[in-house]
């Protein structure tokens, strides 16, 4: 079992306050989050984009893993994803993890990757975690 922490300070109240992340790795440090980061494309990060960076990466490990796992060696997986955070009736929610893969992967065919890279899909952690649609676009390449 891993234990990874994270921190969140917001000084002021609403539009008008402004926050920091920080992470104990160090990765973040003092990172500015805020209304104007959120929705107001301000510098600084928000919890979509963080979502988003997390999704991506344990997405593309996972994958990673498996088609190890089914004897690759070599490839490249480049992952993009996108969360869709939207107003509705009961407020905000993430309502939707877009993941766009484009894989380079010698020796595999079509199926089996498709297979694969479903699989990492349903079942790399942030996924579990994530209570949204998730959809997968993949590519292979070569």
């Amino acid at each position: 079992m891993t234990v990874n922490t994270a921190s969140a300070r917001y000084e002021g109240l609403g539009k008008s306050g402004k926050g920091h992340i920080s992470t104990e790795s160090g990765a973040l440090d003092a990172q500015p989050y805020g209304f104007n980061t959120r929705f107001e494309n301000a510098p600084g990060t928000n919890p979509e984009e963080l979502i988003a960076a997390a999704h991506a990466s344990c997405f593309t490990m996972a994958l990673s893993f498996k088609l190890a796992e089914a004897g690759h060696e070599n490839g490249q997986l480049d992952t993009k994803c996108a969360v869709t955070l939207e107003k509705g009736d009961d407020g905000f929610a993430v309502t939707k993890s877009d993941l766009a893969l484009v894989a380079r992967v010698p020796g595999i065919d079509a199926d089996e990757f498709e297979k694969i890279a479903a699989d990492a899909k349903a079942n790399c952690p942030i996924s579990k975690l994530l209570n949204c649609e998730i959809s997968l676009k993949s590519e292979l390449n070569g």
